[in-house]
């Protein structure tokens, strides 16, 4: 399988996934699809992940699966640790503290638990072969490494679409580091995972307790 064929298909499952709730004819419908879609769109991008053979330059020099686990782990704090300074450098700069993407989240978590499935596991594995293998691949075999970060973090940034463009770029940049640094896509995907496990974790633990967040 060639690589062009590799992203076109990345992108036409993740598509299918990210489109497929908003056929449903009830809200309780498109949850369940939702969760359904997200879970077989990671299930099919891993598989299409492991059928194809071209590897990119930096995974030529891959680290061992331990330091690829190790790092991934520690990257779930680093990641809440830079997702705090972003957001207090936007609340510099007139931003507002609240996502409307987590909000929106944690309104349809309520309505279908199952959905935790998709925004914890399905969403972020989608995103990291997406944005990271699939976009920052294709960008780095044209042209400059750095390119192909920007440009996926800047994609992964404007797909949230709720206005946290500073904090979303520079998690992408963040997950891209961790992608080129240890040679393995898996990196960024324990993190990505781990901090929006955590993520709705926390929030599930303050709605449920009642607690204000200035």
């Amino acid at each position: 399988m060639t690589y062009k064929k590799y992203t076109i298909l990345s992108f036409l499952i993740y598509a299918i996934a990210f489109f497929a709730p908003s056929f449903a004819m009830t809200i309780e419908q498109s949850l369940i699809i939702l969760t359904i879609s997200y879970i077989f769109g990671a299930a099919a991008l891993i598989f299409l992940y492991k059928k194809q053979t071209i590897k990119l330059p930096f995974e030529e020099s891959k680290m061992s699966w331990g330091r690829i686990v190790s790092l991934g782990l520690v990257g779930i704090f680093l990641a809440i640790v830079l997702q705090n300074v972003m957001l207090t450098i936007e609340l510099y700069f007139g931003g507002q503290i609240e996502s409307e993407n987590t909000n929106n989240i944690m309104g349809l978590i309520s309505k279908q638990p199952l959905v935790m499935l998709a925004v914890a596991v399905g969403g972020p594995i989608m995103e990291e072969f997406v944005f990271r293998r699939a976009i920052l691949g294709s960008v780095t075999r044209k042209s400059n490494v750095w390119l192909g970060v920007i440009v996926s973090s800047l994609l992964f940034a404007l797909i949230h679409q709720d206005g946290h463009l500073l904090l979303y770029g520079a998690l992408g940049a963040f997950f891209s580091l961790q992608y080129l640094i240890t040679g393995s896509i898996w990196t960024s995907i324990i993190t990505h995972v781990g901090m929006n496990s955590l993520v709705v974790i926390v929030n599930l633990i303050v709605e449920t307790m009642g607690i204000q967040v200035p």
